[in-house]
C-alpha cells in the first residue's frame, strides 16, 4: 500500500496522516480564565510524542453554539460541530468539574450532535478539588446514551497539587503513566470501533 501511495504522489508523511486514527482532545469550559487550554496542550504534548494516531485540540468555545432549545438549528457553528466530530475517530474530554458535574457548556455540546459521537471511543483527563472524579462519573453516562465507549483508566488532576494559585497547571510527573495508559485505550478502542463504523 505504502509503495502504490508514494508511486502516486502521496509522500509517507501524507500517507500516515491518512492511515492514522484522528483523535480530538476536547477541551470542556468556556468560561474567561479557565485552565482547560493548559490542560489540553499538556496532554497534546504526550499524545504527539507517540506518534500513533493525530491529535488536535478541539475548543468547543470556537464553535459559538447556542444554547439548546432556543435556536432554530440554523447557525453555522452547529454545523460546523457536527463536521468536526464526524471526522474524529475518538475522544479525550478535558472535564473540569462545577457542581459535582461537567460544566453546562459541555453538556450543551454534547446534545447538539448524535451521530457524529455513536460507535467511537473516549477518554477523559479531569480536575477540581476532588480530582473531578465527579464530573468524569457524570461524563460517562452521557456517554453511554451517545453511543461513545469510555475507556477506564481515567487520570486525575487536583486543584491543590497540580495548579499553583488555581491557575498556572503545573502537573505531578506521575500522571504521565496515566495519561500514556488511557491514550493505549483509546487508540486501541478507537481502532476497534472505527471497524463498524465501516
Amino acid at each position: 500500500m505504502g509503495f502504490f501511495n508514494r508511486l502516486f504522489g502521496q509522500t509517507p508523511e501524507e500517507e500516515n496522516k491518512v492511515t492514522k486514527l484522528n483523535i480530538g482532545i476536547i477541551l470542556g469550559s468556556t468560561r474567561q480564565g479557565r485552565v482547560s487550554p493548559q490542560v489540553g496542550e499538556w496532554v497534546k504534548g504526550i499524545a504527539d510524542k507517540r506518534g500513533d494516531a493525530n491529535y488536535e485540540i478541539v475548543d468547543i468555545a470556537d464553535f459559538n453554539l447556542p444554547f439548546l432549545g432556543t435556536t432554530d438549528g440554523s447557525e453555522p457553528g452547529i454545523a460546523a460541530w457536527n463536521q468536526k466530530l464526524a471526522s474524529l475517530d475518538g475522544f479525550v474530554f478535558i472535564v473540569q468539574e462545577y457542581n459535582h458535574s461537567i460544566t453546562g457548556a459541555l453538556k450543551n455540546a454534547l446534545d447538539f450532535a448524535r451521530e457524529a459521537w455513536n460507535d467511537k471511543a473516549a477518554g477523559i483527563v479531569s480536575y477540581g478539588s476532588t480530582g473531578g472524579a465527579r464530573a468524569a462519573e457524570h461524563l460517562r453516562g452521557i456517554l453511554g446514551e451517545l453511543k461513545v465507549a469510555d475507556v477506564r483508566t481515567h487520570p486525575t488532576l487536583s486543584l491543590f497539587t497540580d495548579f499553583e494559585n488555581g491557575s498556572v497547571f503545573k502537573p505531578a510527573e506521575l500522571h504521565l503513566t496515566n495519561v500514556n495508559a488511557m491514550l493505549d485505550e483509546v487508540v486501541k478502542w478507537s481502532g476497534a470501533l472505527k471497524t463498524i463504523r465501516q
